[in-house]
């Protein structure tokens, strides 16, 4: 029996290595009416941006390698310009982290150690405040 989903229906994409941050962020995703999708690799997560639109992408900053993360969250970026595109690393950001950032239009970094629940929370005030502030307008 296929699923079907309503067009307005949220969509979410989270990319992490790790099997329990995954089920921590679907969870916190699927609590504020997100229907997720999770891939622990590269390749899954290509496979995915290609079967949907996503409206919040999350990506560890290390999928397999030590910075992998940020040109799939570049590619996040283009495919997906309206989307929240957020960065987990592994320690506090310093100036080549900030960098990566913005060389690959991420929306925002976050500690891979903060939990999952205040890591969603702060991606959900920062979508109200967009759709506050209108399609059109660029959020600072």
């Amino acid at each position: 029996m296929a699923v079907k989903l309503a067009k307005s229906s949220k969509m979410a994409l989270v990319v992490h290595s790790d099997v329990g941050a995954l089920s921590g962020y679907q969870s916190a995703l699927s609590e504020n009416g997100y229907i997720t999708v999770v891939a622990r690799d590269l390749p899954t997560a290509l496979l995915a941006i290609t079967q949907h639109y996503f409206d919040v992408c999350i990506t560890s900053s290390r999928l397999r390698e030590a910075g992998d993360g940020w040109p799939l969250a570049g590619v996040l970026h283009l495919v997906f310009p309206r989307a929240f595109v957020g960065v987990l690393t592994p320690g506090e950001p310093d100036v080549l982290t900030f960098q990566s950032a913005i060389n690959n239009g991420v929306t925002q970094i976050y500690q891979q150690s903060s939990p999952a629940k205040e890591v969603v929370s702060s991606i959900m005030a920062e979508a109200s405040r967009r759709q506050a502030a209108g399609p059109n307008t660029t959020v600072q």
